[in-house]
């Protein structure tokens, strides 16, 4: 992946989530009216916050996004579909879906296949993306890549790492594997990024977009780095 351009490319890179259960709604509002002024490429709620989110965001360019199956995957497809499309009825256009991971542990391939092809026919159905959230920490690499085989057959639009709650914060070798096992138009996500320096390894590794809680540092520290004089060229 090549390395951002300008502070406004860097910005469309990232996801800010704001999936702490702690949060109230005044925390969430100021969390995306924040998204907003940073520019980044989505906000991504719990799904009690949808409407909340969409009303916030209403005439932005940052997308409105929500998970679905948070955190562990853990529920059965018929619930998961119809969580994803309550959401994107109420104007989710970026779906954060949890693979069964208990699933693939399981060697259950049929039924985590079946659950993708439906989840993506629902968002594309409605213009949404859908990124496929894999908790690669918990997957060794022959399942991760069985994983990526399944979210390429759905058309899935990402692959993700994780949801940032299982350890391994981004992880560079897990970027790599999904980058080198998905189709060059599918994009790669992690989570867990919170510097500058991070972030741009994060792009080097193969991710297209990063959640992170630390967007704003990110981008003021991108801003510091673009305005610092360069060193004197040594004669």
């Amino acid at each position: 992946m090549t390395p951002p351009a300008t502070c406004e490319d860097l910005a469309r890179r990232i996801d800010y989530p704001l999936l702490a259960p702690r949060l109230n709604d005044e925390q969430v509002v100021e969390g995306l009216q924040l998204a907003r002024r940073l520019g980044v490429a989505a906000a991504i709620v719990r799904p009690c916050d949808i409407d909340l989110a969409v009303r916030t965001l209403q005439g932005a360019a940052v997308r409105v996004g929500a998970v679905c199956g948070f955190p562990h995957g853990t529920q059965n497809t018929a619930t998961k579909l119809y969580e994803a499309r309550d959401l994107l009825r109420r104007g989710a256009r970026e779906i954060d879906m949890v693979i069964g991971a208990s699933k693939l542990l399981s060697r259950e391939f049929q039924h985590v296949q079946a659950e993708l092809l439906q989840m993506a026919e629902s968002c594309h159905k409605e213009g949404a993306i859908l990124k496929v959230i894999l908790e690669t920490p918990w997957l060794n690499r022959e399942l991760a890549i069985i994983a990526c085989r399944c979210a390429e057959r759905a058309e899935a639009d990402f692959v993700s790492t994780g949801t940032g709650f299982a350890g391994a914060d981004y992880p560079l070798d897990d970027i790599r594997l999904l980058r080198s096992h998905v189709p060059e138009e599918m994009g790669v996500k992690t989570e867990g990024v919170t510097t500058l320096e991070e972030a741009l390894a994060a792009f080097e590794a193969g991710a297209a977009r990063i959640g992170s809680p630390a967007a704003a540092a990110i981008l003021e520290a991108w801003r510091k780095q673009q305005s610092a004089p360069s060193a004197p060229a040594v004669s």
